[in-house]
Parts: structure tokens; sequence; C-alpha cells
């Protein structure tokens, strides 16, 4: 009888599971093709391994069974990491910064509609149904407002759609919202925290100009912290040339020590530039300058520790910074033990070739992600990597 209900409770398991979104698992280009025989959009959940709301959505959303049985009656569904294989490719294309994003793509690739962030299932199907009316998709609405339409939820809701893939689009969406606007509520306030970027923004005047406003809702402090770093992103954009690679430390230097210290800005600067040489993939340069930035971490928590121990770990080859990465890790378990740094040290042990730790603490990151019902697929792949007794 026990065995009889355990075998249920499995199959009824399976069984609930397969209601989900059924995503296709072959190439983006045999997906499109499908969608164009079957004449019908693609949809995407473009996300990263790293991405909180990416794994709660997969668990919470995704398998549900309404959800399901509108996304697969409608739409062809494809699960792509955007910053594997070519998932990269396709980040690139659709302008991918968030996550998680959901596109929605035609047969021929172009894109009819987006959103993103963490939904509930009925606004997840509503999305969905939103993508299906082309009276409702992104480029209709973008032209309803190039009309001149006024009103303030149009104006919210396509501000909120674009925020993250043209910004200055948003902007200008936004500066006509706030344009009507005698009062702001709270969520007015971080719409417009979120996207006014630079000093050079139409929304940076609307920013200055409702201090009064926002700070009956923030701390007058944090409105200056705000503040500092629209100018520091301004500065940082205008030090760096993208087509020469080369940084005007002058020009950073100068403008930052109008409002930092000279050693602010300095560590600034260094950040910047480690940041920069990451994203161009310039290792070298990036573990130099982490190392100089990082000799003391005393101060750091555990998250930040964890986060740069990640970066050395996926990025950097050579032993002594590998080490470095080692007791960052450690330090970070240390101060906040998880499941995300334990996996961290588990994988920074396997790379310096020391199994015994990496099966020990691979098995503790997975003891944690169960307790709190975190994705440990990853961990798990790496323990049944290790191989040993």
């Amino acid at each position: 009888m026990k065995k009889l209900s355990i075998f249920s409770a499995l199959f009824i398991g399976a069984f609930a599971l397969a209601q989900g979104i059924k995503f296709e698992e072959t190439n983006f280009n045999t997906i499109l093709a499908k969608a164009k025989k079957e004449n019908k959009l693609v949809f995407i959940d473009a996300y990263t391994t790293w991405c909180g709301p990416c794994k709660l959505m997969a668990k919470n959303v995704f398998p549900q069974k309404n959800v399901g049985d509108y996304y697969n009656a409608n739409f062809i569904n494809a699960k792509i990491d955007m910053e594997k294989g070519e998932g990269i490719d396709i980040a690139k294309k659709y302008n991918v910064k968030a996550f998680p994003t959901y596109l929605f793509v035609d047969g021929n690739g172009e894109l009819v509609h987006r959103t993103l962030g963490y939904v509930e299932e009925k606004d997840f199907i509503q999305f969905a149904k939103d993508a299906g009316d082309p009276s409702k998709r992104l480029g209709t609405l973008k032209k309803k407002f190039e009309d001149g339409e006024k009103d303030p939820a149009f104006l919210k809701n396509l501000a909120g759609l674009t925020m993250y893939s043209d910004s200055e689009f948003a902007a200008r969406v936004l500066e006509r919202y706030f344009s009507g606007k005698t009062e702001l509520d709270r969520e007015d306030i971080q719409m417009l925290l979120s996207a006014t970027q630079s000093t050079d923004s139409p929304l940076y005047k609307t920013f200055l100009a409702k201090k009064a406003e926002i700070t009956k809702v923030l701390p007058a402090e944090r409105y200056d912290a705000f503040d500092k770093n629209i100018k520091l992103n301004t500065i940082v954009k205008k030090s760096y040339n993208a087509d020469t690679k080369k940084w005007n430390d002058s020009y950073f230097m100068t403008e930052t020590q109008k409002f930092l210290t000279k050693d602010e800005a300095v560590k600034i600067l260094t950040r910047a530039k480690a940041n920069r040489a990451l994203k161009d993939k310039d290792i070298a340069t990036y573990e130099k300058l982490t190392m100089e930035l990082y000799k003391d971490t005393s101060a750091l928590g555990s998250e930040e520790l964890n986060s740069i121990a990640w970066n050395f770990f996926e990025n950097v080859t050579n032993k002594p910074a590998l080490e470095k990465a080692l007791s960052w890790a450690q330090e970070s378990v240390k101060k906040d033990e998880n499941s995300a740094n334990t996996d961290t040290l588990a994988n920074l042990y396997n790379k310096l070739g020391d199994k015994k730790n990496a099966k020990l603490w691979a098995e503790k990151a997975i003891e944690l992600a169960k307790k709190t019902g975190e994705d440990y697929s990853d961990t798990e792949k790496l323990l049944k990597s290790l191989n040993i007794q």
C-alpha cells in the first residue's frame, strides 16, 4: 500500500508538471521554421542561470496548467539562456538587458511584443493575449504614442514595456507622462528613478524639479545618493570611448572630484575599468584591476564577496587568482552561508583540482537549496561530474 501511494504521488507530480509550458529542445532557427509553418508566434523565455525571478517563474508559473494550456496552444515556446551559446547573439539582437525578459517574435524572427519580470499566472496569460492582438502589440503602442496619445495609464504601461530595451524612447514617454502629473505616488517615483540614467536625459530635469515631492517618500540622503549615481553614470559613459577602447582619466577625475574625494574617484574609476574589461573579455586587465580593488575585503557583504568570487570562477584561469577567489568565497560563506556561495565554493574547489572539498560543498549547496526551494540542477550536475566515492 505504501509503495502504491509513493508511485501514485510520483505519477500525479509528473502528470501535473506535464501540464505546464512545453519548451522546444532544438536550435532557434528550427523553432522559427516551426512557428512559420504553423502560423504561430514564438514565445522566448530569455533567462540567465543566476537570475532569481527567472527561477521563481520556472518553479511557480510555467508549470501551471492554465499557463501551459494557453501558451502551448498559441505559441512555439523556447527557453534560452542569454549568456550561453546562441542566446548571446539573441540577447544582442533583441537588446535583452534585464531578466527575465519575455519576447514574442514571428516566424521571420521579427519582434512583435515584449515584457519582463516576475508576474503571476493571470498577468502572464494576459501578456500572451496582448502579444496575439495586433492592436496591443509594442509596434502599435509606439505608433499610438507618436500620434500624440496622452492617457496616463497608456503612457505608464508603454514606459514599463520599453524602459530596459529602448531607454531613450522610454524617457520620451515618461517625459510626457510626468508633464501631466501634479502629484507623484511611490510607483511614479520608482519609475522616475529607474529611468533617469543620465544628467543629459530630459527626465533629469523632472528629477530635480520634483525633489520636494520625492523626498516626501524617500529620505533626503537617498535622493542625494541617487543624484550622485546619475552624475557618476553620465561621467563614466563620457569618459570611455567605445571605438578606441580608451579611458579619459583626466576628464573623469576632474568631473568626479566636484562631488567626490580623490580616493573615492580613483576607486570608482578602477571598478568601472574592471567592469569594462570583463565586458570586453580582456580577462588579464579585469583580473589585475579586481585584485587591486579588493585587497581589503573586510567591509564587504556576503553577496558582493560571492559575486566577485563567481566572476573569477567563470573567467579567470591562473591558479593564484583562483586561490584568491576561493578565499573570497570562504569569507562570503562565513558571513552568510547559503546555497549560492556554497555552490561557488564547490565550483572553485573543483576548478583548483580539489575534488574532495568540491564534493563536500556541492552536497552542502544542494542541502541548503532544498530547504529554501531553490533550483540546484547545476550543482547536481557538478556533483555527478566529480565521480568520486
